[in-house]
């Protein structure tokens, strides 16, 4: 007898795979069927919608790339560095999860329209849970490592974290991670960012 959670688990694999090099739009659940070997009818037993799938497979996502942020942290020597941490996570997740042609989280809000005033979308939900826990993060280890405007230093390295994103679809700069971690020590040691004088 089939292991559910084995069965269900091909199932993300393939979905993830397909959704994140063909496109969430193009791809069918018929072709995630095919790909985790499995019949549609089970895949719809186990998640029920093509909506249900995606928000899913980008809830695992979302999972497993905060483990590798709080190891990151865990491991650096320093409140700078754990504010820096973010780009050490990326290196990490990339290395350790499927390879998929960029964020997970940037290809779908690209491709999914946003939803109307007064409605209600889990996968655009997750998308903003994601935005939120990035940004709120940030802006916390920017307090700990005493910047003097925190929200200002987490915009920032929010942005250069997506430009890292991006970059690894566009393909230049050839090391967006190295470019982007140099940017953020600047940005820590600037006006915004520098650290506040301890008071007496």
């Amino acid at each position: 007898m089939a292991n559910p959670q084995h069965t269900r688990d091909r199932i993300l694999d393939a979905a993830e795979s397909l959704f994140f090099h063909e496109g969430i739009t193009t791809t069918g659940v018929d072709r995630v069927a095919a790909r985790a070997g499995v019949a549609i009818v089970t895949l719809y037993k186990h998640f029920g919608s093509k909506d249900n799938l995606l928000r899913e497979v980008l809830s695992r996502r979302l999972l497993a790339w905060t483990r590798h942020w709080d190891d990151a942290v865990a491991a650096a020597g320093s409140p700078q560095e754990r504010l820096l941490a973010v780009f050490d996570a990326i290196e990490t997740f990339r290395a350790s999860s499927g390879p998929t042609q960029w964020c997970c989280f940037l290809a779908t809000a690209s491709e999914r329209p946003a939803p109307e005033a007064g409605t209600s979308d889990p996968v655009f939900e997750l998308l903003r849970q994601d935005t939120a826990l990035v940004t709120e993060r940030l802006a916390e280890l920017a307090r700990e490592a005493r910047c003097q405007d925190p929200a200002a230093v987490a915009s920032s390295l929010l942005l250069l974290y997506n430009g890292v994103l991006s970059s690894l679809l566009r393909g230049a700069p050839s090391d967006p991670i190295a470019h982007a971690r140099g940017t953020a020590r600047l940005l820590i040691g600037s006006g915004a960012g520098a650290t506040a004088p301890v008071q007496p």
